[in-house]
Parts: structure tokens; C-alpha cells; sequence
């Protein structure tokens, strides 16, 4: 079904060539991708972006961070469309009033400074952005991993907060030009396959090799005509698990249908690759071979066709438990058991969010479930449209009384099931989710304390067809259904009664709302002349999610509030991390007293006169992982690192660029070493870093170091810095992003 080729290839009219009478840098002038970035490219470079947004979008577990980050450095208003949407924070998994007080903090600097507001509820983040801020030819930046709207024919880059705290503040987005990856569609998806199954096959395709890493990839080719609006955004938005930078695809007749129903035919740009445009690699897809897909624990990429994983089921599980008992030893995981009576048996399907709770998933989930019946046994079934026109729209057709008649519940827009803030499993259950990720314990279980729960993706019509056999897991092709294609309707007024619509209306003499929870950031040091940093954890993970990082569901609940959130900070990975950051914060706290800690004058007798190192060493903690990063954009994966006086992170790439640049904003030092060499050291092992502030200025790249192991014995290890842009030198020289901004105040 997927080919992959790795090598470069020209696209004319639709053709795949070879060869062209033109060079590949010229072909590279014609795609899609190029017009877009550079009509938004401020650096007069073309291969050095500096790149200005057309409109951005945070959640509430990442706006409060982000205006505050923006309010102290002097931001008096939002230059560009700014929405607020509700659908993190939605239900309160702490108790309190601390996620209503970032609503209506939410709200109250949406009127201050000129911001969209979308109450809780409303629609989640991606859903209000493709009805209602995507446009042909725009760029659209979000604090989320999953801002992918290309299918509109809207480039769309999710980020960390930090990088939207400097669009506030009319700074630009820098990156090197990707390359091009021609994603080429053909065929026509056979009946009871949905977008999920094309995307977590492409994701299997691509993510273990690093195949489309930090590229853009552009859809082209004729099995394009062929699908939906909801089928194109439902691939689309898992495209950022491939790793990829950005997305943006062929726009036609069934996009502008789209703009149309949405009240916005102004808004639709027709988008084509120009002739003999050039792409340095290409995947094909032939739409027509694809098979029902399910992806099991702990990666969208662990994937199988559903009858490759019945067939070998046992085999499969056996290896998911071995592998969840490696990380949570306190678990005691039992996933084999779900395989009796001829068959696998999941305990829970939930489709939700922005990749499932679309309409045409939904409505196509009621017409294979009409009639039948999820069964009174264990298995229950969760549907959450995307939006309240989507579930409006849904319940005009029938499709919500054809659900809720066979024993499906109907829940409001809310990205909750997606990390882990809501419908939770039990212990030792299997879930069965068209959601965008099944990280480890994203779905809510705290395995550190005994508990596991396991979730696999699919598509919503196999959901479907698994509930309609109570809970036995079935592809949707081989169910016999006859899908209805129903005419969507979009109704703006719910949104116009219900939203708030501040851009260009900010009121200086507005007062933020703000909660007890809600608090600023702590003060954070340049970066001194040496550095030495003690060993916190130590990760041979092949890679480390920010999941793993910093937890989402209940915690999410303190993204407002820096010191408290950093409490959470790997706990359910490496959970004695937190103690030996805070010891290794105290020794700094003293050495900045003006004191001379015992330890660090043992660590720094070691490699030279301690006395006079003292003054001139900054002393925090470090983190190492083989691959840190993946996943979600959430900045706190770093800030609460640097909250807890992290001031480096030493690995031997980082899986996303999203992630390191939430590292370099706040001031955390993102060293890599060379892969050949091997990693031994050891929680409570130093690593010393003579130079470091000068290495960074000189733009060294290369920067020899010194391993003191807490049993004796110093080793020299080199370090690299490679690739920093002269703003990311001067905010790590800094500190952070915030003292660079108010440095420059």
C-alpha cells in the first residue's frame, strides 16, 4: 500500500518523472510549500526562514503560560487573530476552581488585548481552526503538536509556547528551509476504511527511520479527487506523528465546497505543485490496497493490519506486556487474557478529539451501529463530535439517536480522551481510541502506583464494527453496511451567540482574572561562565515522549501555576528525578548566597582550583535520553526542567525540533553527542562544562567536557551545539527567552 523512495523526483501535471529540463533547485521553486513559506519569510533568505504568522491558537493548558511570557516582555496587544479555545481544561480532574480560573483569565485577556475566546465545550482547538481560521495560502501557528490544516491548504506548525510568546511580541519563526516530501495519492479507499487506517499506516511507514523528519510534506496526485473533505483533514492531522514539520496538500473543488459550507468562499485558494516541481523524496500510497489498521501500545507507528494482529495476537500481546512490564515493575500487566472465544476483546472504543470526532467518522460509525447493539457486557463506547455544529449537525441527521439507541453515550467537545482527562480505563483494560496518540499512560493510568491500562488506535468505523460485536475487535471491512454520504451543514450562529470576537478591539483598561493558581514565573540566571550539571536521569528508552516528560490529564490542571506543575515533572517515568533536581537547585540557591557548598567543592576539586571555579560554575541538574521529545508541543516538558534548576539536556538527537526549541527558550543548553559513543554514566554522575558561555558566543559547536562519576574517576566527553541562530545564543546567554525579551526592554 505505501512506498517509500528515497530519492529525489519531479512532479509535472500530476506525473511522477524522473528527469526534467530543469534543475532541482528550480523544481524546488515550484511546489506548494515553497510559495507559502516564502510569502511569509521575512529574512530576505530564502534557505533561512524568518517566518511572520497569519493567525495563531493555544488551549487552555497553554494560553495562561504563554500571555504571561508575552505579558512580561511588553506585549499591549495581539498583532494577529489570536483564539483561545476551552477543550483541555474542559473537565476539572483535581477538584477546584483552578481550570474555571484559566477560563476566565481565558477571557478576560482575550478582552485586553484583542483575542478570540471559545468557551469550554465549544469545539476543540483544531475544529475551531479549520471551520473558522483556516485559509488557502495562510500560515497558522498553534501551542499543539496536532496543528496540521494543510488539507485546507493552510501550512500549520504546532510549537511550545515560547515561540508564540515571540509572534505576540512581532518576533519572527526560524528554520532552516525543510526539505519536500511528496506524499502521491492513488485509488479509491475500498469501503470501511478511514483516515486513521491510511495515517497510522503511514506513520508506521515513516516514524522508526526518521524518513520525514522535520520536512514538509506536500499531497499531490489523483486519489486526492477521490476523498472527502473529513477523510483528507482525518489523514492530515496525524501527519505531525510522522514527524514531520508542516503539511499542505492539492486544494479543489471539494475544498472550496468546504469554504463554501463554512461561509467563508473568499478564504479558498486553488493550490497545485507547479510544473516540474521537485521533492527530495517521495511516498506513494495506493489508496486502493489499504486494509483496516490498528496500532497498539505505546506508539501510533506499532502498527498492524487488524486481521495481521488477530492472526497473531497472542504472539503481538505477549511482546506489549513484556515491554510494559519493563517500564512500570510495580504493574502486573495482563493483556493476553483480552484473546478467548475466538477472538481479542477490548474493554472500551472512544471516538473523540481532532482526528476522530469529525462528522462523516461519526455519522459512518451510526450507520454500521443502527439497529445493533453495543451489548451489556464490559465494553462501552464514547463518542465526542468535534464541535457543537458538528453534534448539531449530527443530531439533524439521526446519526446521534442511531448511537445513543445502540448503547453509545454522547459526550461534549473535549480533547480529554486524547491525554488521559477522561475516560480513563481500569486497570488492566484495553482501549480502543480514533485518537491522535497511545503514548505510554497517556490514556490516564498512573502505572508507578500499580495501575496500566493499554490503548490501541483505529479508525471510528472499526470501533464501530467492534462495538456492534460487543467489544470483540472487527474491521470495519468485513462488516456488511451500506454508508450514507450525508451534505454537511455548518451553523455559525451557535458561534456567534456563544463566542467572544476581540481581535482588533483590544481595552487596555481591562483587568486579567487571575486565580490563585495562577502564578508568574520564577526569577532564572544567565548563563555563567562554566557550567556543571549533575545526572537527574538517565533514559535509554529508544525515545522519551513529552508525555514522559511532563504527564498530561490531572496535571494539566496545573499548567498555570510553573512551580507546582514542576513537582509532576517524569513521575511516572523516572520518579526519583524531582528529588535530585530540587537537591541539585539548593546547592546553586547556596552557591549563589555566596556560599561554598561541600559537594560542589568535592566535584569541582576534581577538575581544577574549586575556589576559583565556585564563583564562575553555574550548578544545576541534567537530563539524559537517547531521543527526547516526541510527541506533543507542550513546553512544560522543558520549562518544568528549568523550573527545577535544569540547565541541560544531553542526548544524541532530539526527536522533534519543537522540543529542542522549547529547550534553547528556556535556557536549557541542548547538547548531542556523537551516536557511536556509548552513554554509561549514571544518576548523581557531573558533567563539567568549562567555557560554556564564551563556546556559545564564539558559536563553538564543538565542546569538550569532563564526566565526574560519583564513584570515582573523570572522563572527557565531547558535546555538540550545533546549528544555534544567533537569537537562540543570546537566549540561552540569557537565561530564557523572558530575560532576553526584557534585557532588550
Amino acid at each position: 500500500m505505501i512506498t517509500l523512495h528515497d530519492h529525489g523526483v519531479f512532479l509535472s501535471d500530476g506525473v511522477l518523472c524522473p528527469d526534467a529540463p530543469i534543475s532541482p533547485d528550480e523544481g524546488r521553486r515550484r511546489t506548494m510549500a515553497w510559495s507559502i513559506l516564502q510569502a511569509h519569510n521575512t529574512s530576505g533568505d530564502p534557505q533561512h526562514l524568518k517566518i511572520r504568522f497569519d493567525a495563531m491558537l493555544s488551549h487552555d493548558i497553554t494560553y495562561v503560560g504563554i500571555i504571561q511570557q508575552a505579558r512580561a516582555s511588553g506585549m499591549k496587544e495581539f498583532p494577529i487573530p489570536y483564539a483561545l479555545t476551552n477543550c483541555h481544561n474542559s473537565l476539572c480532574a483535581v477538584g477546584g476552581t483552578i481550570n474555571a480560573d484559566d477560563h476566565a483569565f481565558g477571557l478576560s485577556a482575550a478582552r485586553k488585548y484583542g483575542g478570540i475566546y471559545v468557551p469550554a465545550n465549544q469545539s476543540v482547538i483544531h475544529s475551531y481552526a479549520r471551520e473558522q481560521m483556516a485559509k488557502g495560502g495562510a500560515m497558522i501557528l498553534g501551542s499543539d503538536s496536532h496543528t496540521r490544516y494543510g488539507a485546507l491548504g493552510t501550512m500549520a506548525v504546532g510549537e511550545g509556547g515560547p515561540e508564540l510568546a515571540k509572534q505576540l511580541l512581532k518576533n519572527t519563526w526560524d528554520v532552516p528551509y525543510p526539505q519536500g516530501v511528496l506524499v502521491y495519492l492513488k485509488g479509491i479507499p475500498p469501503r470501511g476504511i478511514g483516515p486513521h487506517d491510511i495515517a497510522i499506516a503511514l506513520v508506521k511507514a515513516t516514524f522508526a527511520s526518521g524518513f520525514v523528519n522535520n520536512c514538509v510534506l506536500e499531497f499531490a496526485g489523483p486519489g486526492i479527487a477521490g476523498l472527502p473533505i473529513d477523510f483528507r483533514n482525518g489523514i492530515d492531522v496525524m501527519t505531525t506523528e510522522t514527524t514531520c514539520l508542516s503539511s499542505i496538500w492539492e486544494t479543489d473543488e471539494v475544498t472550496r465546497a468546504f469554504y463554501e459550507t463554512h461561509q467563508r468562499p473568499e478564504d479558498y485558494k486553488e493550490l497545485h505543485p507547479g510544473r516540474y516541481a521537485y521533492y527530495d523524496k517521495y511516498i506513494e500510497i495506493d489508496l486502493s490496497r489499504a486494509e483496516s489498521m490498528i496500532a497498539l501500545p505505546f506508539h501510533p507507528s506499532n502498527a498492524y493490519t487488524v486481521h495481521e494482529f488477530l492472526e497473531n495476537a497472542g504472539d503481538i500481546l505477549a511482546q506489549v506486556e513484556a515491554d510494559a512490564q519493563a517500564r512500570y515493575p510495580k504493574a502486573r500487566v495482563r493483556l493476553t487474557d483480552k484473546i478467548r472465544d475466538g477472538g481479542v476483546w477490548a474493554d472500551q472504543g472512544v471516538i473523540a478529539g481532532c482526528a476522530g470526532g469529525l462528522f462523516d467518522n461519526i455519522s459512518e460509525a451510526a450507520d454500521i451501529l443502527r439497529h445493533g447493539s453495543c451489548g451489556n457486557g464490559c465494553f462501552s463506547l464514547d463518542v465526542y463530535p468535534t464541535s457543537v455544529p458538528v453534534s448539531l449537525e449530527l443530531t439533524r441527521i439521526g446519526a446521534t439517536a442511531d448511537l445513543l439507541q445502540s448503547g453509545a453515550v454522547i459526550k461534549p467537545s473535549f480533547c480529554g480522551p486524547c491525554f488521559g482527562a477522561g475516560d480513563v480505563p481500569a486497570n488492566n483494560g484495553l482501549s480502543l481510541r480514533h485518537t491522535t496518540r497511545n503514548f505510554p499512560n497517556r490514556e490516564g493510568s498512573k502505572p508507578a502506583e500499580g495501575q496500566f491500562a493499554g490503548v490501541c488506535l483505529m479508525d471510528a468505523r472499526s470501533i464501530a464494527a467492534t462495538a456492534l460485536n460487543g467489544g470483540k475487535i472487527t474491521a470495519a471491512t468485513d462488516i456488511d453496511y451500506e454508508p450514507v454520504r450525508h451534505e454537511y451543514h455548518f451553523d455559525k450562529g451557535v458561534y456567534d451567540r456563544r463566542l467572544y470576537y476581540g481581535f482588533g478591539k483590544a481595552d487596555p483598561s481591562v483587568e486579567l482574572v487571575m486565580g490563585p493558581n495562577i502564578t508568574d514565573w520564577p526569577k532564572m540566571q544567565p548563563l555563567a561562565e562554566n557550567l556543571l550539571v549533575e545526572l537527574a536521569a538517565v533514559l535509554h528508552d529508544p525515545v522519551t515522549t513529552t508525555d514522559e516528560l511532563i504527564p498530561s490529564g490531572e496535571t494539566s490542571s496545573y499548567r498555570s501555576n510553573p512551580l507546582r506543575l514542576a513537582e509532576f515533572t517524569l513521575s511516572r517515568r523516572e520518579p526519583a528525578y524531582v528529588g535530585r533536581a530540587k537537591a541539585a537547585a539548593e546547592l546553586e540557591s547556596q552557591r549563589l548566597a555566596g556560599e561554598a557548598p561541600e559537594k560542589l567543592k568535592a566535584v569541582l576539586s576534581r577538575v581544577g582550583d574549586a575556589d576559583t571555579l565556585m564563583g564562575a560554575t553555574q550548578f544545576g541538574s541534567c537530563v539524559f535520553a537517547n531521543k527526547p521529545g516526541d510527541g506533543s508541543a507542550r513546553e512544560q516538558a522543558a520549562s518544568c526542567q528549568k523550573v527545577l534548576g535544569g540547565f541541560a539536556n544531553i542526548c544524541y538527537e532530539f526527536a522533534t525540533k519543537r522540543y529542542r526549541s522549547n529547550c534553547i527558550n528556556w535556557g536549557i543548553l541542548p547538547f548531542t553527542i556523537d551516536k557511536d559513543v556509548p552513554f554509561t554514566y549514571s544518576p548523581g554522575d557531573c558533567v563539567f562544562v568549562p567555557g560554556i558561555r564564551r563556546a556559545i558566543e564564539s558559536g563553538a559547536e564543538d565542546v569538550p567536557a569532563k564526566v565526574v562519576k560519583a564513584g570515582g574517576g573523570v572522563e572527557n566527553i565531547l558535546l555538540h551545539v550545533r546549528g544555534l541562530t544567533e537569537d537562540e545564543k543570546e537566549i540561552i546567554l540569557d537565561g530564557c527567552l523572558m530575560n532576553y525579551y526584557a534585557k532588550r526592554a
